[in-house]
This record gives structure tokens, C-alpha cells and sequence, in this order.
């Protein structure tokens, strides 16, 4: 294989990029190879296979069909208040539970009516709800006709998507008192207004010393540096091999005892982890409990567990520190929804934000008082939870506040559809599906990872230069980084194969490591990938000896 027709300061300079950005400099590089240059009939024609985005290629079906009758019952319920052409009314409480199930009996052959029909009647089952009410609230909803009450989450929704994040984040055994939830625009509006409100309520100031778990999706590393926030990073970095070479992208515990330095006030994580894509270990978890049990009482945690459904019987950082916890959740991944913008925050009822906000100086009491003055009479009395919903909106837009009332609908029924035996099903495919293309991939690439049974396999990042040192010694993993720019592998494979994927370095970890999404490309591109990822490494290897010839 050629090298690259880029220099190496070309390639250095590249990688200052974030590597979201920078795969789209590896894109383009891509396109140009997939174009057949006139003569060259010796070409291979390359294809673009982009392994570099997180999006899933499956979808959960079921739950949207339910979606979609549900709507047609929503609007026959709007029809039957206002019968004008095109005009209906706001759909009425009273009796919507037996009119229902009278649509459900006229309706039989309505794809998603079943699901629907078994998913309101275990909820109506399962949390003693009142039929008239629940049914309202789902219809109503999904005409999307009123603004969200309460702002923060609709009352049923909230139960619902409570006892998924209970059997799913927390493995069916949640710790004591109530977890209070807020509804929002996906993950990443979560991330925003969790950083926002911590800033503007005191709990963290401009230049404070907080820890990231590392490698870790790239947001958490450049949100802290932005001229916002210009905060003070410890990185605990996941440093441990196995005994023949191979990284574990494990925390060593004097990485895990960095966090006694009772001056980091935060801690963010994604777990499981992205881009290794492991869910963390129970020794990590318990030592970090001791850690606030001991040293640092006051330590935020921030954990993303968007990857969480993943890994059999996974149990957040939120269920074994719920008073210090901040649990953000995103459908996702899991039930191909990125377009649909589903994401929740969960704060234990029972938590330390809340009373460092009455411990603050009588100055900032004073300043958050006249903040979140227009709100209540008695505004010190807000919870965090609620002035999240607040700061979303900039206060003075909170009666407007909240997710929107169709996503939230969607939400529900992918909560209840998990509840169900066909959601537990789904759930089984969906990993086998990861892990399928996981073995596809080593068995193209003949490399070696970590056997991990708290493995996610979402993502896989893969320590070339380990890789390089375990086959072939030292020597050669001195002569990469002596001769070339540790993404120089990426820009020969999106060049030479049309294959776009991630440096592993733009997420904290080791300069030569490669992210690959195992999500968003069919089974057999990943045994391409790999095959092309041998390629590379074979012609490395060749021009080494060649060297030594």
C-alpha cells in the first residue's frame, strides 16, 4: 500500500481537529477515493464505509407502530369534540378509557393496536393508574395541544420511564428514595444544562478543579475548556494491560484515588465507556463509594449511561451514590431514536446539590433568591432538580418549559415496551447484533482485545501501537512513532480503502488508538474494516524490515 499523499505535518496538523470534525476531513478524503479516475483500470473501486458515527442502522419498530395508532385514536378523540373539516378539539378526560377500548375492539387490524392496547394495560395494571387519566394523558399528548404540565415531566411518563430506569440502569434493585427526573431535548441537552445550572447556582465556579474518567466522549473534554467554564481537569486515566500486552482500558486505583483530593468538586464519566465501551467494574465502583464515603463527601458525579442497556445486568453509579449522582439517560442508542431527541436527568429526591445550595454564603443566597424570585414566594425552597427546568429556559421562559409532549409520548412507550417480554427480546437482539460485528471485526483485523464480561461492544477502540508491540516487539512500535503521526493509519485508510474511523486520542486516550462504532454499518463491513485495518499494519511492518534489511 502507498503512504499517504499527506505530509506528516500535514496529518499533525489535522489532528488538533476534534475527531468529530476531523472524520469529516476523513470523509472527504473517502468520496475522492470512491471516484474511478479515467485509465486507472487497474483501480480497485473503493467504497466508503464510515464507522466513525455512533448512529445505529437498526430501529425499535414496535414501539413506533404503537406510536402511530395511538395517534389515529388521539385524533378521533380531538374529532369527536369539534366535528368541523379539519377541526377537531382538545381531547376530554372523562370516559377516554373506555373509548379506548372500543377503538381497540374497531380497529383490529391497526399495525401497532396491540402493542399499544398490551402497553396501556400493563401500565394501568402495573402503577394503579386511573384508566380516564393515563389514556387522557397519552392522547393529549400526542396531539401535542398544550404546553408540558408539569414542565419538568408529565406525571404518568414520569412513573414509567422511573421504573425503566430502575430495571435498566440500576439491575432491578434502586436504592431508597425517589428518583426525580427532567425530561430533554436528548443526552447532549442534558450535558449542557447540568454544566449551566451548576455554574449558575454555586455548586461550581469559573476555574474549579474537576476529574474526567479517560478516554471519554469528546464533549466532556472540550466543554470544560470553553472560556465558560476554564476549569482545572484531572484526568483518571484507564491505564491497566492484561499480562500479554493487550490494553483492558481498566483504571488502576491509584488513577481511582486521585478523586480523594477533596478540591475536585466534579466528577463525569461515561459508563459504560465511549469509546472502549465497558461498563465499570464493580472494584472501580466501590472504591469511588469509599472515596465519597471518606475522603470527599461533597463530590458531584456526573454519570452517562446512554450505553447502559447494553451490558446484562448493568448498574449505575447512580444506584450505589444516589445522594451525589446526576444520572443522564438517553433512548438513543438503544432503540435507534437519535433523531427523536429523548433524553432524562434523574437526581435522588435525597441529595447533596440540594443542601450545598442552602450551605452557600449569605451573598449567593441573596443572588439566587432574586434569580428564581418570580417563581415561588419562597424561591430558596426550589429544588435542583426543578431549577434545571428553570435555567433550560432562562427563568423567565419557565411557564413554557419542557420536552416536548409527542417526544415525551414517545418516551413512555419505549419505557413500557422494555417492561415487556418483547422489549426484553429486543434488547437480546440488539446486542448480539454489536457483538456479532465485534467478532467480524477482530477476526478481519487478526487483533487481539480484552475479555471483558462487562463489555458493551457498542463501540471498540483499539491500541494500535499495543498491537504493534505485542506482535512485533518494542522495536517496532519505536519505529512508528519515530516515522510517523500516530492517525497516520486513518488517513491511509480513508484514502486507500474509503474506510472513515476515529482517533482514539481526540477522546483522551492513547495517541495511536482507533475508534470503530460497531452500530452503524452492516455485519460484513466490519470484516472489510478489519481486513483493511490488517493491511495497513502489514505494510508498516514491511516497510520496517525493509529498513532493517
Amino acid at each position: 500500500m502507498p503512504r499517504t499523499r499527506f505530509t506528516r505535518e500535514e496529518i499533525q496538523s489535522f489532528a488538533q481537529l476534534s475527531p468529530f470534525e476531523l472524520k469529516d476531513k476523513f470523509i472527504q478524503i473517502a468520496k475522492e477515493a470512491q471516484a474511478q479516475q479515467p485509465g486507472q483500470k487497474d483501480r480497485t473501486q473503493v467504497h466508503m464505509l464510515n464507522a466513525g458515527r455512533g448512529n445505529p442502522n437498526w430501529t425499535a419498530t414496535g414501539p413506533r407502530e404503537a406510536f402511530y395508532a395511538l395517534g389515529y385514536f388521539a385524533v378521533s378523540e380531538s374529532r369527536r369534540v369539534w366535528t368541523a373539516d379539519d377541526l377537531g378539539g382538545m381531547p376530554e378526560m372523562r370516559g377516554a378509557g373506555e373509548r379506548f377500548d372500543a377503538f381497540v375492539r374497531r380497529h383490529p387490524g391497526l399495525p401497532g393496536i396491540e402493542l399499544l392496547n398490551k402497553c396501556v394495560h400493563y401500565a394501568v395494571d402495573r402503577f394503579d393508574f386511573d384508566k380516564d387519566a393515563f389514556v387522557h394523558e397519552l392522547a393529549d399528548s400526542s396531539i401535542g395541544d398544550n404546553y408540558p404540565v408539569p414542565d419538568r415531566m408529565l406525571t404518568h411518563a414520569e412513573r414509567i420511564v422511573r421504573a425503566y430506569l430502575h430495571d435498566e440502569m440500576f439491575a432491578g434493585d434502586p436504592p431508597a428514595g425517589e428518583l426525580q427526573l427532567f425530561a430533554t431535548e436528548g443526552g447532549t441537552a442534558a450535558m449542557c444544562y447540568i454544566f449551566d445550572s451548576l455554574m449558575k447556582n454555586g455548586i461550581l465556579k469559573k476555574g474549579d478543579r474537576i476529574a474526567l474518567m479517560v478516554p471519554v466522549f469528546t464533549p466532556y473534554i472540550e466543554i470544560p475548556e470553553l472560556d465558560t467554564y476554564e476549569f482545572d481537569v484531572v484526568r483518571v486515566e484507564a491505564t491497566l494491560f492484561t499480562d500479554t500486552g493487550v490494553r483492558q482500558w481498566r483504571y488502576p486505583a491509584e488513577e481511582v484515588a486521585k478523586l480523594e483530593d477533596p478540591s475536585i468538586k466534579l466528577l463525569c464519566l461515561v459508563n459504560p465507556s465511549n469509546p472502549p465501551s465497558l461498563a465499570l467494574s464493580e472494584r472501580v465502583a466501590a472504591q469511588i463509594k469509599d472515596i465519597v464515603a471518606t475522603k470527599n463527601p461533597d463530590l458531584v458525579v456526573v454519570t452517562d449511561d446512554v450505553y447502559g442497556t447494553f451490558v446484562p445486568r448493568f448498574r449505575s453509579l447512580a444506584a450505589d451514590l444516589p445522594h451525589n449522582t446526576l444520572l443522564v439517560y438517553s433512548y438513543s442508542k438503544h432503540y435507534g431514536a437519535t433523531g427523536w431527541r429523548l433524553g432524562v436527568i434523574g437526581l435522588n429526591e435525597d441529595n447533596v446539590i440540594d443542601r450545598m445550595i442552602t450551605e452557600l454564603p449569605a451573598e449567593e443566597q441573596v443572588r439566587l433568591r432574586k434569580r428564581y424570585g418570580t417563581l415561588a414566594l419562597d424561591p430558596e425552597k426550589i429544588r435542583f432538580i426543578d431549577r434545571l427546568v428553570a435555567d433550560s429556559r432562562q427563568v423567565a421562559l419557565n411557564h413554557t418549559a419542557g420536552l416536548s409532549l409527542p417526544q415525551q409520548v414517545m418516551m413512555t412507550l419505549f419505557s413500557l415496551f422494555d417492561l415487556l417480554e418483547e422489549g426484553q427480546a429486543y434488547k437480546e437482539r440488539v446486542r448480539g447484533i454489536v457483538h456479532r460485528r465485534l467478532a467480524l471485526l477482530l477476526e478481519g483485523a487478526q487483533a487481539e482485545i480484552a475479555q471483558d464480561e462487562r463489555r458493551a461492544g457498542y463501540y471498540v477502540e483499539l491500541d494500535l501501537l499495543a498491537e504493534a508491540r505485542r506482535v512485533h516487539g518494542q522495536e517496532f512500535a519505536d519505529f512508528l512513532q519515530a516515522t510517523y503521526a500516530p492517525v497516520d493509519p486513518l488517513f491511509r485508510l480513508a484514502e486507500q480503502t474509503g474506510v472513515v474511523l476515529l482517533n482514539g486520542g481526540g477522546f483522551d486516550g492513547p495517541e495511536w488508538s482507533v475508534r470503530v462504532s460497531l452500530a452503524n454499518l452492516d455485519d460484513l463491513d466490519y470484516l472489510k474494516i478489519g481486513h483493511h485495518l490488517r493491511t495497513v499494519f502489514d505494510e508498516y511492518v514491511q516497510e520496517w524490515k525493509a529498513l532493517r534489511a
